[in-house]
């Protein structure tokens, strides 16, 4: 595998502005966390848990290939990254990916005689997309970017959304979904400026842009590495919704990404004024938020994760520390969404497609678990230092997500 300077220099290169793999696999390389105390808190509320075990869902991967490679339409989805799924009122999921290809989707053989489907390499690439999923079947792209370029060298990336009233207590359901604002800017910043967060509702059903709102705006952070983008996981919790995020320490040449935590009440989302971010010790409306897991050592988190609640556990899937950050999806566990965070616990390594590629983006999908099940997510990307977006062309397979079906169980 080659080195995060190598990387670097292929994502200048190509200049396909898939930039969220190198955000995840610069993290990756060096991941840091609290000391380790694997041990349950106090109350009594929670225990340790682990993964189990885990295989992986065959039919949810083989779906977004089939999906992609349909080549009834140019205007659809052809591969993205960034993978987040929200489940709607009237049963649809919806999917919301980052960079994403577009255009038409030609059998094999591709242009050098191999057994894979391609796309040319003049296809579209467009910052984000959604896909409308019913009864496990994709079915639509809807007009994409969804979300237009807030101003010229400046982009959305969309992460994690969830349905809720219009305003608190209001009957009328609306999305609201958390973008990541970047900004174009020279190395290290070769996946753009931390810039802000915002948030998007959409109307239902019809999934109608109507509104951006920048719930937290970073300009004004003199330093990038130390600049807070929210909205990598989503938990629900209480009337709360607790919003993770992360910083971009490792594009400084600091240790790694810290993660962070904010809290909104249920209906809240779009309105700034009802975001608390965590101090260490509160949640303060308009604060500098503390970090929850991070300490400038040698385990944690990279800058996409996701947390969900089992039974009384929060659970966190990252990938792993290391040279294993780029092939291997760790967790670590809390008894409370702000920690302690206790970890890694046991690590699990998903199948990976022939070649210099990576894994990166563990995110769950709750929409999609049940009976003890918990499906899993992970994004592949080509990380040879030159042509990888021509990789990325002639084997679309490549940058598509895949999935893992995923067990919890106490920690040993």
């Amino acid at each position: 595998m080659p080195d995060d300077a190598s990387a670097a220099r292929a994502r200048q290169r190509t200049g396909t502005g898939i930039g969220l793999l190198l955000v995840l696999v610069l993290a990756a390389a060096l991941l840091i966390a609290l000391p380790d105390d694997d041990s349950p808190d106090d109350d009594g509320a929670c225990a340790a848990r682990t993964v189990g075990s885990w295989r992986a869902d065959d039919g949810l991967t083989a779906e977004f290939a089939r999906y992609g490679d349909d080549a009834s339409r140019d205007d659809d989805w052809t591969g993205g990254d960034g993978t987040h799924s929200l489940r709607l009122p009237d049963g649809r999921v919806l999917w919301l990916f980052s960079d994403t290809y577009l255009g038409r989707v030609h059998r094999p053989p591709n242009p050098h005689g191999e057994s894979y489907a391609w796309r040319d390499t003049t296809a579209p690439l467009v910052r984000n997309s959604a896909v409308l999923m019913r009864d496990g079947r994709l079915q639509s792209t809807l007009p994409a970017p969804l979300f237009a370029d807030p101003a010229p060298n400046q982009w959305r990336w969309p992460v994690a959304a969830r349905v809720e009233p219009r305003s608190p207590g209001s009957s009328e359901q609306v999305v609201r979904v958390l973008l990541w604002v970047r900004t174009a800017g020279p190395s290290p910043w070769i996946y753009g400026v931390p810039t802000a967060t915002e948030v998007a509702t959409l109307s239902l059903p019809e999934l109608r842009l109507e509104s951006v709102v920048k719930v937290l705006d970073q300009q004004l952070v003199p330093d990038p590495s130390r600049r807070v983008l929210f909205g990598t996981t989503l938990v629900e919790e209480d009337g709360w919704t607790y919003v993770y995020g992360g910083d971009d320490g490792q594009a400084a040449s600091r240790p790694a990404s810290h993660a962070y935590v904010a809290r909104v009440p249920e209906g809240g989302l779009a309105d700034p004024a009802a975001w608390r971010y965590w101090t260490g010790s509160a949640w303060v409306p308009g604060a500098r938020p503390r970090p929850v897991l991070g300490d400038g050592q040698r385990k944690g988190v990279g800058s996409a994760f996701s947390v969900v609640r089992d039974a009384g556990t929060y659970v966190l899937f990252t990938m792993a520390t290391g040279t294993k950050g780029l092939t291997t999806v760790a967790s670590y566990w809390a008894c409370s969404p702000e920690g302690p965070w206790h970890g890694p616990a046991k690590e699990f390594s998903p199948s990976l497609p022939e070649g210099q590629v990576a894994a990166y983006n563990p995110q769950t999908h709750p929409v999609l678990s049940g009976d003890g099940r918990l499906v899993l997510s992970y994004d592949v990307n080509w990380l040879e230092t030159t042509g990888a977006a021509a990789q990325l062309s002639r084997n679309v397979s490549l940058y598509r997500p895949r999935f893992v079906t995923v067990r919890l169980a106490p920690a040993g």
